[in-house]
This record gives C-alpha cells, structure tokens and sequence, in this order.
C-alpha cells in the first residue's frame, strides 16, 4: 500500500496539469470570445468553470494533507 506522501504527490501532479489546461481553455476562451460563435464561447467557459471548481477542489485536498489530523477533526466538528 502507498503512504499519503504518493498520494499527495499524485494530486498535485494532477492539479499542475489543471492550471496548465486552465491557461490553455482561457486563450480559447479569448479566441472564442472573438469569434461568432456563440456556442464554443459557450462550451468553453463551461469548461472552463469545471476545472476551475476542480482545481479548487484539489488545493484544499493537498492543504488539508499538510494539516495535522487533530487539526482536521476540529475543523469537521465546527
């Protein structure tokens, strides 16, 4: 079984590849805006809002990691 030191390492790996497609979908969502495409402009700034949410998500896990587990049962009890 792996220790919780892998598993961090995992998500942040995974939230560096996050910010990275986020830069990526806001140059498309500046092309898009430009474009007469209503739709993409859509589709992208839904995903967009995804990712973002997600890389939300992934930063309080990896904080929440660094935080000793007395600290995180106090804080669900509040």
């Amino acid at each position: 079984m792996r220790g919780a030191g892998w598993i961090k390492g995992i998500r942040e790996a995974e939230a560096r590849e996050l910010r990275s497609a986020i830069g990526r979908l806001e140059m498309d969502l500046i092309a898009a805006a430009s474009s007469k495409g209503q739709s993409r402009l859509l589709d992208v700034a839904n995903t967009l809002r995804c990712k973002k949410a997600r890389l939300e998500r992934l930063e309080e896990f990896i904080a929440s990691m660094a935080r000793p587990a007395s600290d995180i049962r106090n804080s669900a009890r509040g």
